[in-house]
């Protein structure tokens, strides 16, 4: 399914939508350039699990957990590491195992480590307008 956001807010609106589907162990793997609303999906998928916290970039530490909500959200940005073995060398299957929402960016420098249901998100900019972004999301029906 392909959806369009215009805007920060309607993307943050779309993560939340999709984590109302989302189950324990579930994972959430990100495609798209720096800048595209990988963080902002993010923030939704947090208010929809029912997490308050503030939701920022996992850039520098890897990985950011957010608890306290319906199931705890553990975010990843994958784009220091080397590859797929740096994922495991943080404790990725410890992840797994914990029960919650794993939302993965820069998931392409491990993708062949997540797990076959892994939901797939894809965000482009739209050429129309600078604010605008497509979002394909494979792996759960959002209708």
């Amino acid at each position: 399914m392909e959806f369009l956001t215009c805007g920060e807010a309607e993307t943050e609106e779309l993560g939340r939508r999709l984590a109302e589907r989302l189950s324990p162990g579930a994972v959430v793997a990100y495609r798209g350039d720096l800048g595209v609303g990988k963080t902002a999906f993010t923030r939704g998928l947090a208010r929809g699990l029912g997490c308050r916290e503030r939701v920022t970039s996992p850039t520098f530490t890897i990985v950011n957990e957010y608890e306290g909500g319906r199931l705890p959200l553990f975010h990843f940005d994958l784009y220091r590491l080397e590859g797929a073995e740096d994922l495991f060398g943080i404790g990725w299957d410890d992840y797994l195992d914990r029960g919650g929402v794993c939302a993965v960016e820069w998931s392409e420098r491990a993708a062949e480590v997540l797990p076959p249901e892994t939901v797939w998100v894809t965000l482009r900019r739209c050429p129309e307008n600078e604010n605008w972004r497509t979002a394909a999301v494979e792996g759960v029906d959002l209708i």
